[in-house]
């Protein structure tokens, strides 16, 4: 099968852009009397090939040191420089190459490289400056543009991906075994107790506003999240009663500390689902948020055994994943273990 081979865009821009550039010269030189072609075809090719190797060469560079990921106020103090470097190394190469070719295909051309040198050194500094500064404006824009265009690309993923999160936990809080639970529970509490039934009601209405009127925001207060927690498992406490019991602890975390939307809420659902619901007497489970020098740890531990395959398949847990790695770029990660007879689920947000 034959192959299509592919040129990228920065390559047709560089065989473009220093085309464009030579035939100019050549255009100049043409105009004037006693064109040599022979001179003329190897000044296009040697321009074309020798600009597009030193620009390469400082791409290379600037790639390797990480630039193309500098914003603004940092990049500029080192394209300043950049710009001078490159219009020496465009001085010398050019002098150099305009003189041999003079001494070799020029009749009668007799002066030294001093001289000549001395005669075109201003010229040609000021228009390898002004050719480097425009080529590196060109090329930090190209990167400026990709870099914007993958940060919005990774915005609309984690958008999706936090509305995918937001709809499988209703779906997994408001199943139709919960849901008629909760209904014959509030139905039972109506005669006996009117006013938990209307707290039954409240919490039903306040996970169904959460689930579905959050609007897109991603990321949300410490203390928003822990409520969302809290009427979640009140609600999941009229369907398991006694065999559900927890405790919230968080240590020294500051006001206004900010995490992924339902982040905390779809462990206690997953601890729930695979731990307490499975076992006859029920259990405990224990929330912990903690502060560190180095980041924020959350845990939610729960009675039972690790099983693996399930605990790392369902739909939240994969979605959790996906949104820690994208928000966070590494900086965040999931965990899942099990030490004498409690599985513990962690996450650990790093200090960036």
């Amino acid at each position: 099968m034959k192959q299509h081979v592919t040129i990228s865009l920065y390559w047709k821009c560089q065989l473009i852009g220093w085309s464009v550039a030579a035939l100019y010269w050549g255009y100049t030189g043409y105009s004037k009397a006693g064109f040599n072609w022979l001179l003329g075809v190897l000044q296009f090719t040697t321009d074309v090939a020798v600009y597009i190797l030193i620009t390469h060469l400082y791409r290379c560079f600037a790639l390797k040191q990480g630039w193309q990921n500098l914003g603004l106020h940092k990049l500029l103090p080192r394209l300043i420089p950049t710009v001078v470097v490159l219009g020496l190394v465009y001085l010398f190469v050019t002098v150099l190459k305009v003189y041999f070719f003079r001494v070799w295909f020029q009749l009668g051309f007799s002066g030294t490289f001093g001289d000549f040198f001395d005669r075109y050194r201003d010229s040609i500094f000021v228009a390898g400056v002004r050719l480097m500064s425009i080529w590196l404006l060109a090329c930090h824009m190209y990167h400026y543009s990709r870099r914007e265009i993958n940060i919005a690309r990774e915005n609309a993923r984690l958008s999706v991906i936090t509305r995918d999160a937001q709809l499988s936990n209703l779906s997994a809080q408001l199943n139709p075994h919960f849901l008629f639970n909760s209904l014959n529970n509030i139905k039972a509490l109506i005669i006996d107790d009117p006013k938990s039934a209307r707290r039954a009601i409240d919490l039903l209405a306040d996970l169904l506003r959460n689930s579905l009127y959050s609007g897109d925001n991603q990321m949300i207060t410490v203390e928003e999240e822990l409520e969302l927690v809290k009427d979640y498992l009140e609600l999941e406490k009229l369907r398991l009663e006694e065999r559900l019991q927890y405790h919230i602890e968080s240590n020294n975390l500051p006001q206004n500390m900010t995490l992924p939307r339902l982040c905390i809420q779809t462990l206690v659902e997953n601890a729930i689902k695979h731990g307490i619901s499975q076992q006859k007497q029920g259990g405990f489970i224990s929330i912990n948020l903690n502060h560190e020098p180095n980041g924020l740890v959350i845990s939610v531990s729960n009675p039972g055994r690790l099983n693996p395959v399930k605990e790392n398949s369902g739909l939240g847990i994969k979605n959790l994943n996906e949104r820690l790695e994208l928000r966070y770029k590494g900086s965040a990660y999931f965990v899942i273990g099990e030490a004498n007879d409690m599985v513990t689920a962690t996450i650990k947000i790093s200090r960036v």
